[in-house]
């Protein structure tokens, strides 16, 4: 009995709570929580039924009501004569799946160019503050530079007691973009965002941002549109132009008063604002320039981002920047950081225009070869490299780390290192700082980008730390080496697995945490590699292609996209498929002069609002199915039975009346059918699950095959639960399932908030695989109060493994999966769980936006 429930909730327990002796033997049903109505006591100490869950949650109401935010931007008081500075933040360098992003930076104010997907990443590890950004100015509108915004987006508005919102500045195609993200982000998240188009004036750059700090302009630059090209996105791109404000010089109040006759006192003000004033001895008026030094001019930073030639003649013809070629009207600009990609900077026609600004120091940000080699999230490569040594198998070698280092000869001769020389084109590095503010530091700074990391330097560090890792590798090395019919637990193998290939499937666990990316955790994705037959993906995160990138590297992972078939999202969340539209466009782009068939994308009818919404603005090359149309029941359907049942839900469930099927699509279920078949599946079943409306499972079922002797074997089966609370649905979906991969969001004693926000429990995600009879438990999702390794309860673990980012699972390989498990604990033996306020503030706001 649950005693700190509330009373009204007594005879609703009574009712549904299982007997302790066979928890699962009794009808399975959901008892409703609304913790809007139930305290909630910390620590574990109320234990709950495994069916527990948030009805208003699920039924997509917060657990207050309370009215939607009205976020403000807060006004700051600004001081012109202020340190400032452009930094390279560096996002996509490394991995080459987004354009990179420029901080500009001032003591009261923040302004980032950019926001590719990993920028929140980047910024946790580099401790760069999102909260002080007041504007986000995109060069294009597109995956490779806003894939990012969405999660800021939401993570800014989460911050705090009220949250904060940004001004966000693109483009014409800004619209089109936020029409897409209204499917799933506040409405109160994007109320400061503003587009704009070509200056009314050619003459002039059109002014976005004027105060006492800096001047913000924009030069907008549009090539003819292309009818060949399969994308119709960067088709505007965007110079933006930051002048800095004048000092005035230094006030001589000797001159002032001796010279000149002005007495102290409020003329001493005007002169020093600007303003002429009347000598209180003389006869004369006195002006700024009589008693102020010589004033410091304001530096200048371009921004310029060219992705093809075409747009490069658009900028040779710009009469608005010609104003700001050396010498011409005064207007001498300090630093151009090019964001244009290495084909087209390298162009002769690009350095000819990069020749008008000699006197300036060019950074070359965009996708340079010299940032290819050395991972730019060094704290989650430093795990995949520890694992790698620790578990190949498991972990293979991460690919950001080729075997030789790139050659540096290849760069362009003409790039230089030196720090002082203003008049050299350098490639930018990680967190390089280009310093405006003060005027006598000038030029660049390389003080803040952190040292080189290899991979043989995280391995001295690992068995300087443990020792005795040594020992344990070759402990694991013996799990591969001994009969296959031998392993330490007593499950019996199922007979899916009996001669399988190593080329049969493999599960990669692209991200493991929940929210938001964090240092150690990507978000949801899992990549399901059938080899030559194709692949599958199960959600997709932000970075999900920065992910397949560090496992595969930059080749294997194009060759990755390229033959996906299929990707399914599980629920409308961003953390689960705000980096669809990146993969969708760069597949597109792959396949382009290639006869293919759209990628196929299975998901709630909401995301279906985004991508139509989204094609306006970038070609994606999919076709939608809602995942109602590949319940059981659809499926059925398909096939002309008619017994298939109306709800999706069992019956009596109540849950049942939320969810009802649709009509289903039979031309789109038709093609997933014969994708599948093409790729070696049977089955893909979508099944409703407990945690925000139009929430699923699935359900991925290989064809049967030929065993050695020509006997006819059943085909492995795996089940994906997506994000939610236990049901019986999952049980019945995993019925002798092969693997069942499982959220795990919070620990045990956790209980409490895992019902208030509706995800799992460790426990409760292994039960509901040993009540279906799993054979192997994969545990995912977890808090990112769970830096590196979740706590976890090795008793009841016995067919149960954690997932950790690039985690790549042969199904020849399941007999010893859970056997890795206490491995982890040695090598995480001094990780200690951090707990981080605005994590459950973001989490709150995520959970919750529709």
């Amino acid at each position: 009995m649950i005693l700190n429930r509330s009373l009204r909730l007594l005879p609703l327990l009574l009712l549904s709570r299982p007997l302790k002796s066979s928890p699962f033997l009794l009808p399975l049903r959901l008892r409703p929580f609304s913790s809007a109505s139930s305290p909630m006591k910390k620590n574990g100490s109320s234990k709950s039924s495994p069916f527990e869950f948030n009805k208003r949650r699920a039924d997509g109401f917060d657990e207050t009501g309370k009215a939607k935010k009205n976020l403000e931007r807060k006004t700051r008081k600004l001081n012109p004569n202020t340190t400032a500075y452009a930094q390279v933040l560096g996002t996509g360098m490394d991995t080459q799946d987004t354009s990179s992003s420029v901080l500009l930076f001032f003591d009261k104010q923040r302004f980032i160019f950019n926001a590719g997907e990993g920028l929140q990443r980047f910024c946790t590890e580099h401790k760069i503050k999102l909260s002080k950004i007041d504007h986000v100015f995109l060069s294009r509108v597109c995956s490779e530079t806003a894939g990012g915004l969405p999660g800021l987006l939401l993570t800014l508005a989460g911050i705090g007691e009220e949250g904060l919102s940004v001004n966000v500045w693109g483009p014409s195609d800004l619209k089109l973009l936020v029409d897409a993200m209204k499917c799933f982000i506040p409405r109160a998240a994007m109320v400061h965002t503003r587009s704009f188009g070509p200056s009314s004036t050619p003459d002039l750059p059109t002014v976005l941002v004027d105060d006492e700090v800096v001047k913000i302009s924009a030069i907008t630059l549009e090539p003819p549109r292309s009818e060949e090209s399969c994308s119709k996105s960067g088709e505007i791109s965007v110079v933006y132009v930051c002048e800095l404000a004048e000092i005035m010089g230094k006030f001589d109040l000797e001159k002032a008063k001796k010279v000149f006759g002005v007495r102290p006192g409020p003329k001493y003000s005007k002169l020093q604002c600007g303003e002429s004033v009347r000598s209180d001895e003389k006869d004369i008026t006195v002006y700024p320039s009589d008693v102020m030094g010589p004033s410091v001019p304001g530096p200048i930073v371009l921004l310029v981002d060219c992705p093809t030639e075409s747009h490069v003649a658009q900028l040779l013809s710009a009469k608005s920047l010609e104003r700001y070629c050396s010498g011409d009207g005064g207007k001498l600009v300090n630093c151009l950081i090019h964001l244009s990609p290495s084909s087209v900077t390298s162009s002769p026609t690009y350095q000819s225009w990069m020749e008008r600004f000699h006197s300036a120091q060019h950074i070359l940000a965009g996708h340079q070869r010299k940032n290819m080699e050395f991972p730019i999230l060094k704290a989650s490569s430093r795990i995949a490299a520890r694992l790698n040594y620790l578990c190949p198998q498991f972990f293979p070698a991460p690919g950001f780390w080729p075997p030789q280092h790139v050659n540096n000869s290849i760069l362009d001769s003409t790039l230089s290192d030196q720090d002082s020389n203003l008049g050299k084109s350098i490639s930018a590095e990680n967190l390089l700082k280009f310093t405006l503010r003060p005027y006598a530091h000038l030029g660049m700074d390389r003080s803040c980008i952190p040292p080189e990391l290899t991979s043989s330097q995280v391995l001295d560090e690992l068995l300087s730390e443990i020792p005795e890792i040594e020992e344990k590798t070759e402990e694991i090395k013996q799990l591969w080496n001994r009969p296959n019919d031998m392993t330490e637990s007593n499950t019996v193998v199922p007979s899916c697995l009996e001669n399988i290939r190593r080329d049969d499937m493999e599960i990669v666990l692209l991200g493991t945490g929940s929210s938001q990316p964090s240092k150690y955790r990507n978000v949801s994705a899992i990549y399901i590699d059938l080899f030559s037959k194709g692949s599958l993906l199960l959600d997709c995160g932000e970075g999900t292609l920065g992910q397949l990138k560090r496992r595969y590297g930059l080749d294997g992972a194009d060759e990755a996209v390229r033959k996906l078939r299929c990707i399914w999202i599980s629920h409308i969340h961003a953390d689960h498929h705000a980096g669809l539209a990146r993969i969708l466009a760069l597949r597109c782009k792959l396949l382009k002069g290639v006869t293919h068939e759209p990628a196929i994308v299975v998901g709630p009818r909401s995301l279906k609002h985004f991508l139509d919404a989204y094609q306006r603005l970038e070609e994606l090359d999919m076709e939608f199915l809602d995942c109602r149309s590949t319940t059981k029941t659809s499926w059925a359907s398909l096939e002309g039975s008619s017994n298939a049942e109306s709800s999706l839900f069992s019956k009596g469930s109540p849950m049942q009346s939320v969810f009802k099927t649709p009509m289903t699509d039979l031309p789109c279920l038709k093609n997933l059918k014969k994708v599948l078949g093409e790729v070696g599946v049977e089955d893909l079943i979508s099944f409703p699950v407990v945690h925000c409306p139009q929430a699923f499972g699935v359900v991925v079922k290989a064809a049967e095959r030929l065993n050695s002797v020509g006997k006819r074997i059943p085909g492995w089966k795996m089940v994906y639960s997506g994000d939610t609370r236990p049901c019986p649905e999952i049980v019945e979906a995993s019925q002798d399932a092969t693997v069942l991969i499982h959220e795990a969001t919070f620990e045990d004693d956790l209980i409490d908030e895992a019902l208030a926000k509706n995800h799992s429990t460790t426990k409760e995600a292994i039960d509901m695989g040993s009540s279906a009879g799993v054979y192997r438990i994969v545990l995912t999702h977890f808090s990112q109060r769970y830096p590196k390794i979740p706590v976890i309860d090795e008793s009841h673990m016995h067919n149960t493994c954690i997932a950790f980012d690039l985690m790549s699972i042969n199904v020849a390989d399941l007999q010893v999966l859970p056997e890795v498990l206490p491995y982890f604990k040695t090598l995480f033996k001094d990780e200690m769980i951090e707990e981080d306020g605005d994590d459950v503030a973001v989490d709150e706001l995520k959970e919750n936006a529709l």
